[in-house]
């Protein structure tokens, strides 16, 4: 007889999405599926220029969760791009940024440096659909239906040395495009970085999309990070640069307040950020507060990685 052990976020699909959306949309990938298909063998050109046919990606079964998606209309408009300013609500503003074209240099101690643009970096890796749990250090959080590839898969298509230990991730910088990058006080560019076991981990995933539909910008087009595991200012959003290197990186709120948020940030209820608890956590779109999980759900995946480091401040 085969048991089945539920994971901490798992929820039959049916909770998740209304069955009716679920056909519907499972007949359109059907009808689409000649054409991701030849994208993903042959680089279809178009699918590169535009994402045709990428959109919507085939679900990975795997990823679950415990609640239900929040609608986009509230994901969609309550967003930290500290980029184009630091209220929720960045959507007018991230307008004026051009996510077509879009190179992204894969670089530092790796076998040859490359550039590839965004769109054709997805168009080859092919894509699938993950349910995620998303914590903000501010306590409130998300479930939301990313798009994307394993970061593994580029890690694979990097060809790391043996030196690289760190994975280091750069937005990018353009003062003219965003205002908030005027501001002198904030160390810009946005820098983000993981280790290399934790770049392998499977649930770190590199983001091209969500509800369906490539990368709206305010979500970090085209190209963004997603650990779900981590705070969700770990996830850097617009990515220009992704470096292997030996040292590790001085990412951006490090600099900005060592003390509030550290390197790992990993979710932990238990440690309350210097200002205000992590216990709970408000669900976007909804009036409910819910207790928070370690490692936001996700320990049986996760908490490995940290085997003798308990000397670390892994959750600030």
């Amino acid at each position: 007889m085969l048991i089945k052990q539920r994971r901490a976020w798992d929820l039959p699909e049916r909770l998740a999405t209304p069955e009716s959306v679920f056909l519907n949309r499972r007949a359109l990938l059907g009808g689409a599926g000649g054409v991701i298909a030849g994208s993903l063998l042959g680089g279809h050109p178009l699918a590169a220029a535009t994402g045709e046919g990428l959109y919507p990606a085939p679900r990975n079964e795997s990823y679950a969760l415990d609640r239900a998606l929040t609608p986009e209309r509230y994901s969609g408009d309550y967003n930290n791009f500290y980029e184009f300013g630091t209220s929720k609500t960045v959507l007018p503003a991230a307008g004026a940024l051009k996510p077509k074209p879009w190179p992204v240099t894969i670089d530092g101690l790796v076998e040859k440096p490359f550039t590839i643009d965004a769109w054709d970096l997805a168009a080859k890796m092919g894509l699938e659909e993950r349910l995620y749990r998303h914590r903000c250090v501010e306590a409130w959080s998300m479930a939301v239906p990313w798009t994307g590839f394993p970061l593994s898969k580029l890690v694979a298509l990097a060809k790391p040395l043996s030196g690289a230990k760190y994975v280091r991730f750069e937005t990018f910088m353009d003062k003219a495009v965003a205002p908030g990058q005027r501001q002198f006080f904030y160390p810009w560019p946005y820098i983000e970085g993981l280790t290399m076991a934790e770049a392998a981990n499977d649930l770190a995933f590199m983001v091209t999309g969500v509800y369906g539909k490539p990368l709206p910008n305010q979500f970090g087009a085209p190209l963004r990070l997603a650990v779900p595991w981590k705070y969700g200012f770990k996830s850097a959003k617009s990515l220009v640069k992704i470096s292997f290197v030996a040292d590790r990186p001085k990412t951006f709120w490090e600099g900005l307040q060592a003390s509030e948020y550290g390197f790992w940030a990993n979710v932990n209820p238990a440690v309350p950020h210097p200002r205000w608890s992590q216990a709970s956590e408000r669900v976007l779109g909804t009036d409910q507060r819910v207790p928070t999980l370690l490692f936001n759900g996700y320990g049986e995946q996760v908490a490995g990685l940290y085997k003798g480091l308990e000397k670390e401040r892994l959750y600030v």
